[in-house]
């Protein structure tokens, strides 16, 4: 007869391996002097990077007014500069994607006016009075399923 309360043998736990930790991506620093904001309009949207310097205005790393050809557009850009009388004391460096030139002239406005913001708080009563820190929420309607459109309907068959 065996005796049943007798513990099996355990092997021994095999040695520990170091477990090596892996490097964690860290944002790239911005410096304490520049601000880095996001701005969106329709489907495009804009980072915007807002430092002291000279004036320079560059969207995709060209001139703005090479970038957008139609002066609209370039005044919509340079409007929260404009606003707080700041054209020449600031450097704004845009990446913009998607939508059209009027929604990518509309995001990079306003991530400028909110760089601005975050710069000089000061600045926030004049931008917000010329309607430059409300993001503006009109989008495309989708299409719906038997419809030509959002809302246009197939013609009307008699026969």
């Amino acid at each position: 007869m065996s005796d049943t309360n007798v513990n099996p043998v355990v092997p021994p736990a095999p040695p520990a391996v170091p477990v090596e930790e892996k490097a964690v991506p860290v944002a790239p620093a911005i410096p304490p002097d520049s601000t880095l904001n996001t701005g969106r309009r329709k489907s495009a949207v804009a980072r915007v990077r807002v430092k002291p310097g000279t004036g320079q205005v560059l969207v995709n790393g060209r001139d703005y007014k090479e970038f957008f050809p139609a002066i609209q557009y370039q005044e919509k850009v340079v409007a929260p500069l404009k606003a707080v009388g700041v054209e020449s004391r600031f450097d704004v460096s845009a990446s913009v994607k998607g939508g059209g030139l009027q929604g990518q002239a509309g995001a990079v406005c306003l991530g400028i006016a909110r760089g601005l913001k975050v710069l000089d708080p000061t600045f926030e009563h004049a931008l917000r009075e010329n309607g430059l820190l409300t993001r503006d929420a009109r989008m495309k309607e989708r299409k719906k399923y038997g419809l030509h459109g959002a809302r246009r309907g197939v013609q009307f068959s008699k026969r």
